[in-house]
């Protein structure tokens, strides 16, 4: 679901973060319009507002651990978390520290997550948190993971994400909820 489907329908703030997102043409592939958060991050009113409208909407939602997709969603969950009083747990490409791993394919290649044994405790409720959702394979292998530890997957949270995942979208039966759609050049 888009946050403009869910109450934040003409948010000036949506707005203000879709402008602040730079599009990198045909990287890393021909055919790939890149959403570079770089730009995003520079802004930091955009930035607080992508952080205060994850936070208005998980505050309230008994949510104990914000698991951040490597890199970009170690960028976004800290402050959520913060906000929240979550813990944050990374979720690592592969070789950084002794962890269980998820294999998972991309729209360009393969992958793997992984974390730490000792960050998930039985019956925590997680929120899982990337910057975009393409394909929705990232996002499916973190929910794969978290619930192999034990946890509860609430939710997933992205900043930008395709149009095919507006409406009541699921991945592996747990709601998807996206800021922005990609932007395009004009």
């Amino acid at each position: 679901m888009f946050a403009v489907e869910n109450g934040l329908q003409g948010d000036p703030r949506l707005q203000a973060i879709s402008d602040a997102i730079r599009v990198i043409p045909h990287f890393p592939k021909t055919g790939i319009m890149f959403q570079d958060i770089t730009t995003l991050l520079l802004d930091p009113v955009a930035f607080k507002h992508v952080v205060d409208i994850f936070v208005d909407r998980y505050k309230h939602m008994n949510i104990s651990l914000v698991a951040g997709v490597e890199a970009r969603g170690f960028i976004f969950g800290p402050p959520i978390a913060l906000a929240i009083g979550a813990k944050f747990v990374p979720l690592r490409k592969p070789g950084k520290l002794p962890v269980i791993s998820e294999e998972y394919e991309l729209e360009y290649g393969n992958d793997r997550l992984e974390m730490s044994m000792e960050a998930v405790k039985t019956h925590e409720r997680a929120l899982v948190i990337d910057d975009l959702v393409a394909t929705g394979g990232t996002l499916s292998a973190s929910i794969n993971l978290l619930e192999r530890a034990g946890a509860e997957v609430v939710e997933c949270a992205c900043v930008v994400g395709l149009p095919k995942f507006k409406g009541e979208c699921r991945l592996k039966g747990k709601p998807l909820y996206v800021l922005v759609e990609p932007n395009q050049l004009d």
